[in-house]
C-alpha cells in the first residue's frame, strides 16, 4: 500500500483569513483559561493539595507534544493534522486509524462539554426536561460553525474577552481576602506547591493525569493550518497557548488553594471552585458557575470547529465518505456537512450516555473516551515528529530525539493510566475503524486514503 500523493486543484478550498492572534485565541477557547475549575476539588483530592503543582508538570509534559504538533504543522500545513501528519510520514494505513483515534477524540469533546451544560442548567430550571437543554447546546454549537470562520474568530475573541473578566475579577477578590486573613503558617504561601507532610510522588502523578485534562484541545490549533495566512504561525500558536493558559491555570489553582487550604473540606468537590469563589466575594458564587458554562459553550463550539475539518480533511482524502465529509460549502468555503454531522453525534452521545452509564459517571467516562482518543493522536504525532526532524534528518540533533520520544513516553504512560471502560469501549472504537478499513480496501487490495494537502505545498501525491 502506497504510491506518489499530491493534491487536485479542482474545486472551493478552505478560506485562508486566520492571524496568528486568531489561532492563540482559538487555542485558548478550546483549552479554555477556565478549564481547571471545573475539577478543582478532584484535583486537590488527589493530589495531596498539590493541584498547581501537577497542573505545571502536566504544562511541561503536554509542551513536548505541542512542540511536535507545530513543527509537523509547518511541514503539512493540513487541515488533517494528525492524519496527514502520521500518514505521510509513518504509513497510510497507521495515519487512517490516527485520524479515527482523533475523531472519537473531537467527537467526544463537543459532546461532553453539551452534557455538562445541559446538566447544569438543568438543575437551576429542573422543569425543563434534560434532552431538551441538549438539543439547545447542539444546535447552538452547530450555528455558531456554520456562520464562517471569520465568524468564529470574531465570536472566540468575545467569549474569550469575557472569561477573562471574570478570571480577573476572581484574581482581585481572592488578592484582597487573603491579604485581609491572618494566615501565621510559615509555609502559607509555599505549601499549595509543596507541602512536606502532604507530598508523594503518587499523589502528584495521580494528580498530573488529570490536570492533563486542562490542555487538551492544543492539538485542534493544527486542524485550522489550511485557514491560517502564515501556516508556519501554528507552531508558536500552540506553544503560546500552552505555556500562557498553563501558567493562568497553575495561578488560579493557586490562589484558590491560598482561599480554601486542604485542610478545609469542601461542602461538594465538584463544585469546589464556585464555592472558593463565593469565599471571596459572594456575587462570585453565580458569576464564576455561570462563567464555567460560557466556558463549556465555547469549548464546545471551538472543538467542533476543528472536529468538522478534520473530519473534512479524511472525507477530502477518502477516508471518509468523500462526496458528503469532503464537501465544502462554496459561498464561505465552510464543511458544512461535517459540522452538522459532528453536532447531530453530539447530541446524539450527550443524550445516550448519561442515560446508559449515569449523568454523573457519564460525563467521567466521556472525558477519558476524549483522552483515549487524543493520547493516541498525539503519540503517533511524536512518532512522526521523530521521523522526519530526527530519523531522515541530514544533521541528527540530540534535541530531535529527545523532544519527541519524551512526548511519546509520556502519553504513552497517561494513555495506559486510563479507566478499564474507556480502554474497552476506545477499543470497540478502534476495531471498527480497522474493520471499516479493511472492507474498504477489500482486504487491502484496493485505496484506502489519499492525503491531499494545499496546492501550494503539495508537490507530490500520496495514497495507501
Amino acid at each position: 500500500m502506497g504510491g506518489p500523493t499530491g493534491l487536485a486543484n479542482e474545486g472551493p478550498r478552505l478560506r485562508r483569513a486566520l492571524s496568528l492572534w486568531d489561532l492563540i485565541v482559538y487555542g485558548a477557547i478550546c483549552i479554555s483559561p477556565m478549564a481547571p475549575m471545573t475539577f478543582f476539588g478532584i484535583l486537590t483530592q488527589r493530589g495531596n493539595g498539590h493541584a498547581a503543582t501537577a497542573i505545571l508538570v502536566a504544562m511541561l509534559a503536554m509542551m513536548l507534544t505541542a512542540i511536535s504538533y507545530g513543527r509537523m504543522a509547518r511541514a503539512y500545513p493540513s487541515a488533517g493534522s494528525a492524519f496527514t501528519y502520521v500518514g505521510r510520514e509513518i504509513n497510510p494505513a497507521v495515519g487512517y486509524v490516527t485520524g479515527w483515534s482523533m475523531v472519537l477524540d473531537y467527537i467526544v469533546n463537543p459532546m461532553i462539554n453539551v452534557i455538562f451544560c445541559s446538566q447544569q442548567l438543568h438543575v437551576v430550571f429542573p422543569s425543563t426536561p434534560y434532552w431538551a437543554w441538549a438539543i439547545c447546546f447542539a444546535a447552538l454549537f452547530t450555528g455558531l460553525n456554520i456562520q464562517g470562520i471569520k465568524s468564529s474568530a470574531r465570536v472566540n475573541a468575545l467569549l474569550a474577552t469575557v472569561m477573562g473578566v471574570v478570571v480577573a475579577m476572581f484574581f482581585v477578590a481572592a488578592t484582597h481576602y487573603v491579604a485581609v486573613h491572618p494566615h501565621g503558617d510559615a509555609g502559607f504561601f509555599t505549601h499549595p506547591l509543596y507541602d512536606p507532610q502532604r507530598w508523594s510522588l503518587t499523589g502528584l502523578l495521580s494528580g498530573t493525569s488529570l490536570a492533563v485534562l486542562a490542555y487538551m484541545g492544543f492539538d485542534s490549533i493544527s486542524c485550522l493550518s489550511e485557514e491560517a495566512r502564515n501556516p508556519r504561525n501554528v507552531l508558536p500558536a500552540t506553544v503560546l497557548t500552552c505555556v500562557v493558559i498553563g501558567l493562568l491555570s497553575a495561578l488560579e489553582v493557586y490562589a484558590a488553594q491560598l482561599v480554601w487550604p486542604i485542610t478545609q473540606h469542601f461542602p461538594d468537590i465538584d463544585t469546589a471552585f464556585t464555592s472558593v469563589a463565593g469565599r471571596t466575594w459572594p456575587p462570585l458564587y453565580d458569576l464564576v458557575g455561570g462563567a464555567l458554562i460560557l466556558s463549556c459553550i465555547a469549548s464546545g463550539t471551538a472543538m467542533q470547529l476543528g472536529a468538522a475539518r478534520l473530519l473534512y480533511a479524511m472525507g477530502r482524502g477518502g477516508a471518509l465518505p468523500k462526496l458528503f465529509f469532503g464537501a465544502l460549502e462554496a459561498r464561505r468555503r465552510i464543511p458544512r456537512n461535517s459540522v452538522v454531522f459532528v453536532g447531530a453525534a453530539s447530541l446524539g452521545g450527550a443524550i445516550l450516555l448519561p442515560a446508559i452509564a449515569g449523568e454523573a459517571t457519564g460525563f467521567d467516562l466521556g472525558a477519558s473516551l476524549l483522552n483515549y482518543g487524543a493520547l493516541i493522536g498525539f503519540m503517533g504525532v511524536n512518532a512522526a515528529a521523530f521521523l522526519r526532524f530526527y530519523w531522515r534528518a541530514e544533521q541528527r540533533r540530540v534535541i530531535n530525539l529527545l523532544l519527541p520520544v519524551l512526548g511519546f513516553l509520556v502519553c504513552a504512560v497517561l494513555w495506559w493510566s486510563l479507566s478499564t471502560e474507556a480502554r474497552i469501549i476506545g477499543g470497540i472504537w478502534m476495531a471498527v475503524g480497522i474493520v471499516l478499513g479493511v472492507v474498504k480496501t477489500r482486504g487491502s487490495k484496493g485505496t484506502l486514503v489519499t492525503f491531499e494537502l494545499p496546492p501550494e505545498i503539495a508537490p507530490e501525491r500520496s495514497q495507501a
